[in-house]
């Protein structure tokens, strides 16, 4: 049992590194693109800086932690405080 935890644990953490950098990736891609002049689409390049800015991280977010979108909004929804008629 011990050693299969062992096992696990450097792939867990490396899975949780390439989850944090493609994170940080999406974090840094998507205001240089909402803040710099950059078009969404290009004649010449295509959608090419929007898709290495924000398609990319995205899409390396979801094979690396499909469930962190998912975490994200939970965390981000406002929590219900409960009824002030509940007593």
């Amino acid at each position: 049992m011990t050693t299969t935890r062992i096992a696990a644990t450097p792939r867990l953490a490396r899975r949780r590194a390439r989850a944090a950098i493609a994170l940080a990736w999406l974090g840094a891609g998507l205001p240089t693109l909402l803040l710099t002049p950059l078009p969404l689409y290009d004649r010449l390049l295509g959608w090419s800086a929007a898709f290495w800015l924000v398609g990319a991280p995205l899409a390396l977010l979801a094979a690396l932690a499909p469930r962190l979108p998912l975490a994200l909004l939970r965390a981000a929804r406002p929590r219900p405080r409960g009824c002030a008629f509940a007593r």
